[in-house]
């Protein structure tokens, strides 16, 4: 019976977390054998277990429609949407020398987000902003944009997306000064649970010069974007 008992309780911990969108770490919860098999062998485990979801769902997979959907979806699960996970597939974020001595701050703003929230699997798109100013060191513009596609593919919390995002750029550029902010949607708030469609959410990472007061400000004027960050 105390054991019937810990088990529900601890259900019910996991579906509270799941619908409070808690993130429980700043790092992508990964095993340590995450990549002993091949991203062939992934394709065709999960292929069998989504043909298993879909007919326990009683969905009759010999229709044309459906016969080839088990593998397509475990192909864009490995290759797609959670290509992230693998460090492989990490962009080389390639600097350069700020040879034109540009000190001010650079923005990529709007770069498209498409995540997935690891609580219920569905998607979360919107739209990132990063900035950084240099300290001697320059990073391609299409980098950025590859550094949040990266860090997106993969189940998510908003919030770690972000973090890692200003990690990243921080460790490549070797500062301290990088900023984001995102705004997304998540299906699982916009589709089902308090199937609310309009609203989003907003995250923020702060480095370096833009936790000062007046730096933070001209990153969000140049995004227009009022918030309290302030």
């Amino acid at each position: 019976m105390f054991e019937v008992n810990n088990n529900k309780m601890n259900d019910e911990r996991i579906e509270e977390i799941g619908e409070d969108h808690v993130g429980t770490s700043a790092v992508t919860p990964l095993r340590q054998d995450a990549f002993e098999i091949s991203d062939e062998e992934k394709i065709a485990k999960i292929q069998e277990s989504v043909k298993d979801i879909l007919e326990t769902l009683g969905m009759d997979l010999t229709d044309d429609s459906l016969q080839g959907t088990p593998k397509r979806v475990a192909k864009a699960f490995v290759n797609e949407l959670f290509m992230g996970l693998n460090p492989a597939n990490k962009p080389k974020a390639s600097t350069f020398d700020n040879n034109y001595n540009y000190g001010e701050m650079l923005v990529e703003k709007n770069i498209i987000v498409y995540s997935t929230c690891e609580h219920h699997l569905l998607p979360i798109v919107g739209r990132a902003h990063v900035a950084y100013i240099s300290n001697g060191k320059v990073i391609g513009l299409s980098k950025m944009n590859r550094i949040v596609e990266y860090f997106s593919k993969r189940p998510q919390v908003q919030e770690r997306l972000t973090m890692q995002v200003v990690q990243a750029m921080q460790e490549a550029l070797g500062t301290q000064d990088v900023a984001c902010v995102i705004d997304a949607k998540h299906l699982c708030v916009n589709s089902r649970g308090i199937k609310d469609i309009e609203s989003s959410t907003v995250t923020s990472e702060f480095g370096g010069k833009f936790k000062e007061k007046e730096v933070r400000r001209e990153f969000l004027d140049y995004i227009k974007m009022d918030t309290d960050f302030e």
